[in-house]
């Protein structure tokens, strides 16, 4: 394992042709992240506050179920993140706190 690599045990799957069990939590991540971003835009264009929150449950159901299929695929070890250097990490949140106070003027 490369030390700026974040993952678990790698869990073995099937290689061949048929769709395994990485294969179909794969297609389920990126539905769901499609369908969060739907909702997203859904929500946006509500055109009253009911049909808004209707759509912000949904967007909250879907947004929870994507993060546990994330977890999932994580603890499986077919999702690797990369480990951030603590330099890059404080120069980000100096930039982005900069953004915030021009925003707040």
């Amino acid at each position: 394992m490369n030390n700026n690599e974040i993952s678990n045990p790698k869990v073995e799957v099937p290689k061949g042709m048929q769709l395994n069990d990485k294969d179909h939590l794969g297609d389920l991540l990126s539905c769901l992240k499609c369908m969060e971003k739907d909702y997203v835009v859904a929500m946006t264009e509500a055109s009253n506050e009911h049909l808004y929150e209707s759509y912000k449950s949904m967007f909250l159901n879907i947004a929870q179920m994507q993060r546990e299929v994330f977890e999932l695929s994580f603890q499986k070890g077919w999702y690797k993140l990369e480990k951030a250097e603590s330099t890059k990490i404080d120069t980000k949140a100096q930039t982005l706190g900069v953004e915030l106070s021009d925003l707040n003027g």
